[in-house]
């Protein structure tokens, strides 16, 4: 009878692990080493390669899953998107205690490293380290923090304001960052703004070497021109001394190998997701309301199965095949 038990155990163990290792379809296979590297560990080793990385913006955990499927390796975590999808506006209308909630559901639906972008780190160093402490115990990689002051402005915004935080403050802000963290490869990343407030580049640079000095793992250097010449005079005097970010939503037509000639670490696709989402939903929202039938929307929309899908019902299936009582 012991025996059996232990047959028993030893066969519920192993549909276990074939459960937890289940790979969805359309996502990218990965070698078993890669597969039990930290989250963290992914992402540094994405802002240090050699190689040109891309993250994709979600916001939720279905776009987080999305996002995964589609074969990316990092997920930026959008303040504006995940502003926009509970319907208030990117001016930290949303606590950074709700944004860390919508950042859980995304680290739990996926695999790969999420970089929050968690704007001033909502309010001084020490909203900014106790923010740390809360992104590591729910798996996120890392943190990206602008050298604005709270409440922020969202950067894309014509002819707001957009006063900068002195340059000490937040380099310590960067520091307590750094010296809070109990995982050596969660990342912290310093954004300057120094193009979007109308500086020039001598101030961008600036900053940028004071924020890397104080431990910073990587710059976000960010900029709305629609040409990407603030980002290419940065990176000739920045002259390689450490991973640097951008984020090309403006300067959208430039071709992506002219980033890599410029020894750009990553690029950010910051919002489409979302964009693309609220396309959708008005355009089918609209045609139901319209046609009050719907007949012209089905074969445009995800059928349900596709929904259940990406919930891993399929995984429930075998779980309570497993934990519950056979009739």
């Amino acid at each position: 009878m012991a025996l059996g038990c232990v047959s028993r155990s030893l066969l519920r163990k192993s549909l276990q692990v074939r459960v937890e290792n289940m790979l969805f379809p359309g996502m990218r296979k990965m070698s078993s080493s890669q597969s039990n590297t930290k989250k963290t560990t992914k992402l540094k080793n994405m802002l240090n390669s050699k190689e040109l990385e891309f993250i994709m913006e979600a916001h939720n955990g279905l776009s987080a899953r999305i996002v995964e499927e589609a074969g990316f390796s990092g997920i930026w975590g959008s303040g504006l998107s995940i502003s926009a999808q509970l319907g208030v506006r990117d001016s930290n209308e949303a606590s950074w205690t709700q944004v860390v909630d919508v950042i859980e559901f995304m680290s739990d639906a996926t695999s790969i490293p999420i970089l929050l972008d968690a704007d001033t780190g909502y309010g001084n160093f020490n909203n900014a380290r106790r923010l740390v402490r809360k992104l590591e115990d729910r798996g996120i990689a890392g943190a990206c923090l602008e050298d604005k002051l709270f409440p922020k402005t969202n950067s894309l915004h014509d002819g707001r304001a957009q006063p900068l935080a002195d340059i000490e403050e937040f380099a310590l802000k960067i520091k307590a960052c750094k010296d809070t963290q109990t995982d050596p490869d969660f990342c912290i990343v310093a954004r300057v703004e120094a193009f979007i407030a109308g500086w020039g580049l001598d101030e961008a640079l600036k900053r940028a070497e004071a924020y890397r000095n104080a431990g910073a793992d990587a710059i976000l250097m960010h900029s709305k021109k629609s040409d990407p010449s603030d980002i290419e005079a940065f990176m000739k005097a920045w002259n390689n001394q450490g991973p640097v970010i951008i984020v090309p939503t403006k300067y959208y037509n430039t071709p992506t190998q002219y980033f890599r000639d410029m020894g750009v670490s990553m690029v950010i696709w910051a919002n489409h997701n979302l964009r693309a989402c609220v396309t959708a939903m008005q355009q089918t929202t609209a045609t139901i309301y319209k046609d009050q039938s719907l007949t012209g929307v089905e074969k445009n929309v995800a059928s349900v199965k596709e929904v259940f899908r990406l919930q891993r019902d399929d995984e429930l299936v075998r779980a309570e095949d497993i934990y519950l009582p056979k009739k």
